[in-house]
């Protein structure tokens, strides 16, 4: 275990940050259902979720405060089923995932018991990098010419 209490004291705007660090270090991570992250483009991800016996309607996503989670909630069987043996896990489950700053959830799809959520990061245009010309002794400013009515 670490104390990150020095942190508090000299940071200011990082208490995010901070609240991150200290969930991972406290907070033991799930292993059920199983997922990929991957990246489909320049800027763009997907994460592929596991959910064998799952149906759309037993599946939500939530996207709130930088933290997208897929939340998982079997319904109870109406049947009695006897099982010789049961190998497939559909138990209930509560997946976070933390978003990055500028991430957005574009969509999701259930596809041969496999949940895919693409992602997409979209920087504002104050963000992006930007070239800015440097004038010379030699170069003069272009200047507007006004036309005037006549």
């Amino acid at each position: 275990m670490f104390d990150l209490t020095p942190l508090y004291r000299t940071g200011v705007g990082f208490d995010r940050l901070a609240k991150m660090l200290d969930e991972v270090n406290t907070v033991d991570t799930p292993t059920y259902p199983p997922y990929n992250i991957e990246r489909t483009g320049e800027d763009t991800y997907r994460i592929t979720m596991a959910v064998a016996g799952f149906t759309p309607g037993e599946l939500a996503i939530e996207v709130k405060n930088h933290s997208l989670t897929v939340t998982g909630q079997k319904q109870d069987r109406t049947e009695q089923v006897n099982f010789l043996h049961q190998g497939i896990a559909a138990r209930n489950f509560d997946r976070r995932f933390q978003l990055a700053d500028h991430v957005e959830v574009t969509g999701a799809e259930i596809e041969n018991g496999l949940l895919h959520i693409d992602l997409k990061r979209e920087l504002p245009e104050a963000m992006k990098p930007r070239t800015i010309e440097i004038k010379g002794a030699g170069k003069k400013a272009k200047l507007i010419e006004d036309k005037k009515a006549a």
